[in-house]
């Protein structure tokens, strides 16, 4: 019988969701829904020196807004909970003794300084079955001293036993098989009596089992300890229900070599967090794509092309189609190049095919931010707006500057445009153009324009200088979406009342 398909996404609150960590639970979120199974969110918060405070509520929050759907979590409950690793602390213990009483593991009272002394006598000193048999453990020891430590207090691990000189197989869907000899293994620790916590590698293995996973998709960066995950799934006797293994290839930095880090961020100005972080303990403020304007779809449609293609050209996906089309047979094995560009392009064609009512939905508290009250417009007014000026965008806060004329009028008029388009004959012309204004019956753009361009004709003016100066009166500079369309919109009156306004600015200004 086939396995029902379960995956996991298991970040650690430490701080922020890296981008690189996002796209990992993309494509397990993609994997799942694709084969009808489960996504799981579990919290492996082990490590209790770097929790931070905040950062589980952020990882919850950075999902929800990108649309990854969690079905079992520390905040959606399931059959297999607790969902954050610090609540599972018996079941940790039980499966340590598990592999202590099938001497699979070893007990080690080895502190850091005689540790450190065996680094500095032996070169590149490795803890495993050449040295194991010089150190302080329960190998080494009897069995009354051992005994005798543990319920004095006195702190240990327990370290996994690995024999050498064994070709380790880890079964890759992406990669293919891939073949570790256990000889560069060392005895990892599993436990620390100090927190009575596990260590990642046995946490994992332990819960990915209980929680019936199918499949553990993450990054590269973990396949160095794959062999020693297939060898615990073999002490355990699990070998028969362990999951495939799939690791993606890391994500690159912009430019040069390595793997894409916060820095790089800084140093080209894009966000590596998919919302804004404040850390709590300096205070610093990280930013994140959703405060950056980016839409949540093309952020998705973006991560989900970064070592992954759909077999053709096409770039321009849905989720509902990421799904459909996602297989790892077009996973790349190669690290993915960091295309920033690439992010603000695909977030300008979301925008492009967003519907104007929609997006005049989004751009209302840019309009709040800049003073001018939503309500004092029609959504259709506000919809039509936006639409004229999208394509000149990539985030809708850039709005503003394409649209402001619409709900504003111009502060000032641009210096370079009055220069080049103004004359002492322009404010008569301009008068003369209200006036022809004034007399239309009909305001629409085609309308408009040819009793403007006839009348125009008719007097033997200059095309470009007259219609350029009426630009300038109505949006401030020489610059924007077809005139007639903007005046269509804006009506007879308020286009009646910029030109004054402009004639008699303009003139101001070159006083």
């Amino acid at each position: 019988m086939e396995r029902k398909v379960r995956v996991r996404f298991a970040p650690s609150p430490t701080g922020p969701l890296h981008i690189g960590g996002v796209r990992t639970a993309l494509f397990n979120y993609l994997f799942a829904r694709q084969n009808g199974g489960d996504m799981i969110l579990r919290i492996e918060d082990t490590d209790s020196n770097r929790f931070v405070p905040g950062a589980e509520e952020y990882i919850n929050e950075a999902l929800a807004w990108l649309g990854i759907g969690i079905d079992e979590g520390v905040r959606e409950g399931g059959a297999y909970g607790p969902y954050k690793q610090s609540e599972r602390r018996d079941i940790y213990r039980q499966h340590v003794k598990m592999l202590l009483d099938a001497d699979k593991a070893y007990i080690a009272f080895d502190t850091a300084a005689e540790l450190e002394a065996k680094r500095a006598e032996i070169q590149n000193f490795q803890y495993d079955a050449t040295t194991r048999g010089s150190m302080r453990n329960s190998l080494t020891m009897a069995k009354e001293d051992v005994e005798r430590l543990i319920a004095e207090g006195t702190p240990y691990v327990v370290r996994f036993k690995i024999e050498p000189g064994r070709d380790v197989e880890v079964d890759d869907l992406l990669r293919g098989t891939v073949t570790i000899n256990s000889s560069i293994l060392d005895d990892k620790v599993l436990y620390k009596s100090a927190d009575d916590l596990p260590t990642y590698h046995l946490a994992n293995i332990v819960d990915d089992h209980l929680m019936e996973v199918s499949h553990v998709i993450r990054g590269e960066e973990w396949l160095p300890s794959a062999p020693l995950h297939v060898l615990l799934y073999e002490a355990f006797g699990w070998a028969d229900t362990a999951p495939r293994f799939v690791h993606l290839p890391l994500l690159l930095k912009p430019d040069g070599k390595g793997k894409l880090s916060k820095r790089d961020g800084d140093r080209l100005g894009f966000p590596v967090f998919p919302l804004e972080w404040h850390n709590p303990v300096t205070g610093e403020v990280s930013s994140g794509y959703r405060e950056a304007g980016y839409l949540p779809e093309a952020v998705v449609n973006f991560l989900a092309l970064l070592g992954w293609n759909p077999g053709d050209d096409n770039e321009i996906m849905s989720m509902d189609e990421l799904i459909n089309r996602f297989s790892f047979e077009h996973c790349s094995r190669s690290g993915a190049r960091f295309d920033y560009e690439k992010g603000r392009w695909f977030n300008h064609e979301y925008l492009m095919r967003m519907p104007d009512e929609k997006l005049a939905g989004l751009f209302k508290p840019v309009l709040k931010a800049n003073g001018v009250n939503p309500d004092d417009f029609t959504d259709e007014y506000i919809a039509r707006a936006v639409g004229m000026v999208k394509g000149r965008v990539h985030f809708i806060d850039e709005l503003w500057n394409q649209a402001k004329f619409f709900f504003t009028d111009p502060a000032e008029y641009n210096p370079k445009d009055i220069k080049k388009r103004w004359n002492n004959e322009m404010p008569e012309i301009m008068h003369q153009l209200s006036t022809v204004i004034a007399g239309l019956t009909d305001m629409t753009s085609a309308s408009a324009e040819k009793v403007v361009l006839d009348w125009i004709a008719e007097k033997g003016y200059h095309l470009g200088n007259v219609m350029n100066a009426f630009r300038l009166c109505v949006v401030g500079e020489c610059k924007g979406p077809h005139m007639f369309d903007i005046t269509e919109l804006m009506g007879k009156e308020k286009t009646i009342s910029r030109i004054a306004l402009g004639i008699e600015k303009i003139k101001n200004e070159n006083a």
